[in-house]
């Protein structure tokens, strides 16, 4: 991924996209610099000047890499405390999100706000309502919205302006037109992190899975690098996030060049130097255990219920209920023949050991 001699540099397009066939990819247009730079009144200020750093990794003769065992268990980091690695810790964009969810809650429950009319249907006696997505097939769109939602709370309520020089967009622009200054003052609006986040994921044809894993990958990087997103990075930091999500999760991966078809200014060397260094400072660890993907969707479901993104809710039918019904069997059968085998080879071994331990006594 990113080297010179892998597919990324190449002419022609992935199969997956197929560039050439068909009708053109959504290019993004760079229209939400104007947007935010006049809308200074909708956002907050930045706290201080983002001081980029220049990133040399790499560099002299001894360095060299770890073994991957080591690389996936840093050392100086306590596993226990990051939510990438760990299941038991806590998600980082759940616990800066609470901060304007309690807010708000206090603020209308001063001001008496009523909470308005209830969108979200509840299940009764008669009537089950159940949403699209599920654990294993979430659904696109409100995943989408929810995992940009989060982004917006790590750049809204970041603790400081840390960044590299590898993901500062005013010295690697993604776009040939002047970026007003004004732009890099304001932390951007949630909708334009979706539109950007969206556009990306529609032109390449990404899974909703893809956007959990790049949730991940993004508080991987901000807790292995101690960097901030903010208004300088976050463009790069989560291009980088979802490319490298891409290559991991799909098993037809779209390439580096087919961003630079939907990213028109942005070259393929510097998509390679990008993911390079994003990897890096991962130490290589692109490993997500299955319990820590269950426990980011269920805090983006948790983020949704805080900030009212409602799932598409229908009733239980006949049908829906009997697939149901099916897939629950098939896994409880699954998991009994699990327990089965796991029994047999228990008796196995301690037989075998009582077996060894007789013949010890007699002889």
């Amino acid at each position: 991924m990113g080297t010179t001699l892998s597919c990324c540099v190449s002419p022609n397009a992935s199969p997956k996209l197929g560039r050439g066939t068909g009708p053109a990819e959504p290019r993004y247009e760079p229209e939400s610099y104007e947007a935010v730079a006049g809308d200074a009144v909708a956002v907050a200020p930045l706290p201080a000047a983002v001081e980029p750093v220049e990133l040399d990794l790499g560099a002299g003769e001894g360095h060299h890499l770890q073994h991957i065992s080591d690389r996936e268990m840093p050392e100086d980091l306590a596993l226990e405390s990051n939510p990438s690695d760990h299941p038991r810790a806590s998600t980082i964009f759940l616990s800066k999100s609470q901060t304007d969810v309690r807010e708000k809650r206090k603020s209308n429950h001063l001001n008496h706000v009523s909470p308005g009319q209830l969108t979200k249907k509840y299940s009764s006696c008669s009537t089950i309502f159940l949403d699209d997505s599920t654990v294993s097939q979430p659904n696109l769109r409100t995943t989408v919205k929810c995992v940009t939602l989060a982004i917006y709370y790590h750049i809204k309520n970041r603790d400081a302006n840390r960044s590299l020089d590898i993901f500062d967009e005013r010295s690697h622009p993604l776009t040939r037109e002047k970026v007003p200054e004004e732009y890099f003052k304001h932390d951007p609006e949630h909708k334009f992190i979706y539109r950007f986040v969206r556009t990306l994921f529609s032109a390449a044809q990404l899974t909703a899975e893809c956007a959990i894993v790049t949730l991940v990958y993004l508080e991987r990087l901000l807790t292995y690098a101690e960097i901030d997103i903010c208004p300088t990075n976050w463009k790069r930091i989560v291009l980088g996030a979802i490319l490298l999500a891409s290559k991991v999760w799909d098993d037809q991966a779209v390439w580096n060049v087919d961003y630079c078809q939907i990213l028109k200014d942005i070259t393929v060397e510097d998509m390679n130097e990008m993911e390079r260094h994003f990897l890096e400072l991962l130490q290589f660890n692109i490993n997500v255990p299955a319990s820590v993907y269950a426990k980011y969707y269920f805090d983006l479901r948790s983020l949704a219920d805080d900030n009212n993104v409602n799932f598409l809710y229908s009733p239980l039918s006949k049908e829906r209920a009997q697939n149901l019904e099916a897939i629950s069997r098939l896994c409880e059968d699954k998991y009994k023949d699990l327990c089965r085998a796991a029994i047999r080879r228990s008796f196995s071994a301690d037989h075998f050991t009582g077996i060894r331990r007789s013949n010890a006594i007699l002889s």
